[in-house]
């Protein structure tokens, strides 16, 4: 069985003191590779001396957080331009809208995000989209720049099924990851709607591990945990989730 992280900070400090022992535990537990989301100025560093230290297998992405859009964003944005100049990457992300902490910098949010979808199409590159407690922001601004030339995933999606249709006539994935093993997570209701199709796999490592680990540092070994949790809610075979959302990671980032 395959499987790939679409979304893992794996190269966090939380994972300075025994990152070569988690990495070695997602490969033994079978994935392939980890998909590494930017998040500012302050991550890159980190970012790609995890990507030197396990090539072909941990992959990076850049882009600016949207908890990371403050009053002098525009500099986060020049800095990440600069690297897109330089090198390729996986993808432009994470960006998006996040209103769970502070709705104060909304607007440069939305900013931030405009320019980053144009970033999408300019680089031809997936997006990958954090929407706390802002899917209905997030989307009708993707939604308005989709002129067919963008791909991406709306990542840790917990929406109505009535928004995942919409993700889907977007053309977009929606990214599962620790809260579909949570009781009140309310995928077990979602996810039976939601063809395998159009989903990816990920832990958002450290954050949201999965039952029975909830509440403790996440890591991408427990990527299974979230894969049998989505065959047993869609009632079908674990290999088969793997199967078809690895394919549809691999499609989405061109790996």
């Amino acid at each position: 069985m395959e499987l790939i992280d679409s979304h893992a900070h794996i190269y966090a400090t939380e994972f300075k003191p025994d990152r070569d022992d988690v990495i070695r535990k997602a490969q033994e537990a079978g994935l392939i590779q980890i998909l590494m989301p930017n998040v500012d100025h302050t991550s890159v560093d980190s970012l790609l001396q995890t990507e030197t230290d396990y090539p072909g297998f941990c992959l990076p992405m850049m882009g600016v957080h949207p908890c990371s859009v403050k009053k002098d964003f525009q500099k986060e944005l020049y800095q990440v331009e600069d690297w897109l100049n330089k090198r390729s990457f996986t993808a432009i992300g994470e960006t998006g809208i996040d209103l769970y902490w502070d709705k104060t910098f909304l607007g440069q949010q939305k900013e931030a995000l405009l320019v980053q979808l144009e970033w999408a199409k300019k680089y031809k590159l997936p997006i990958v989209l954090h929407t706390r407690d802002s899917f209905e922001e997030t989307y009708e601004l993707v939604a308005a720049a989709q002129d067919g030339n963008l791909t991406g995933v709306f990542h840790c999606f917990s929406g109505t099924p009535e928004q995942a249709q919409r993700v889907i006539d977007l053309k977009f994935y929606m990214g599962i990851g620790g809260v579909s093993t949570f009781k009140n997570g309310g995928l077990d209701m979602l996810l039976p709607q939601i063809p395998l199709e159009h989903i990816l796999l990920e832990t958002d490592c450290p954050y949201l591990a999965p039952v029975p680990y909830r509440g403790k540092r996440n890591e991408p070994a427990y990527l299974p945990l979230i894969a049998q949790r989505v065959a047993d809610i869609k009632q079908v075979t674990v290999e088969e989730v793997a199967t078809v959302t690895t394919r549809n990671t691999r499609n989405l980032f061109n790996l």
